[in-house]
């Protein structure tokens, strides 16, 4: 039921932009993509603060699970017990990774300014880059939502075997059949995350790349 960190965009800590030919009030496209895109990293800090605590709770949760395939059916009172407390980890598990869903979507709402700015842009080849930049970002945001459905229908299952877990008469094919169904299911997690941590990678890659060409020194 555990599965490696979701991967979140760089954060640049200190910026420079020599971009200006000289001293004006108004921002030029690329002074607004700068703001838009830096603004889409604040947006994704709460998506980032849910990583670690997910993660410990997706291992506490597989610590129970494993005591609760080691227990025999006389000890059917401590796997009550410790199916009670795997139901209370997913609850938790799902709360969190509402809270980073709701962060990517802040998120994505502030990248869509990037949609018009990005065609403001003179330099053909600064243009090309930005528009890689965008195709990108969207396709980071729709691999999410692939994550979000599978993690979502995952956790149903879950809770789904513990209750299971928690039935004395339920007959052992039954619960096998489940558990094949749970370890399916994890699979297309596994493999929906793994999509979303390339489109992050090539994300941070390209505005890197966007910056460095707009004359946009980070440190």
């Amino acid at each position: 039921m555990l599965f490696k960190g979701k991967s979140s965009i760089l954060i640049f800590v200190t910026v420079f932009i020599f971009i200006l030919s000289g001293c004006t009030e108004k921002k030029t496209p690329v002074d607004e993509m700068y703001n838009v895109l830096e603004d889409v990293v604040n947006k994704e800090k709460v998506f980032e603060e849910q990583q670690e605590p997910l993660v410990t709770l997706e291992k506490q949760e597989k610590e129970l699970y494993d005591q609760i395939i080691k227990q025999g059916m006389k000890e059917y009172d401590q796997i009550v017990k410790l199916s009670d407390e795997a139901l209370g980890l997913a609850d938790k598990r799902k709360e969190l990774f509402e809270k980073e869903t709701t962060s990517l979507k802040e998120s994505e709402q502030e990248f869509a300014k990037v949609a018009d700015l990005k065609n403001q842009l003179d330099d053909p080849e600064l243009k090309e880059t930005a528009n890689d930049l965008y195709d990108i970002m969207m396709k980071r945001y729709e691999a999410h939502r692939e994550l979000y459905k599978k993690y979502s229908e995952s956790l149903q299952n879950d809770k789904e075997l513990y209750q299971m877990f928690k039935n004395k008469n339920l007959p052992l094919e039954v619960l096998e059949a489940q558990i094949n169904k749970l370890n399916d299911s994890y699979k297309k997690v596994y493999a929906a995350n793994e999509q979303f941590n390339k489109y992050t990678e090539q994300y941070n890659e390209k505005k890197l790349s966007f910056y460095k060409k707009a004359g946009i020194k980070t440190k």
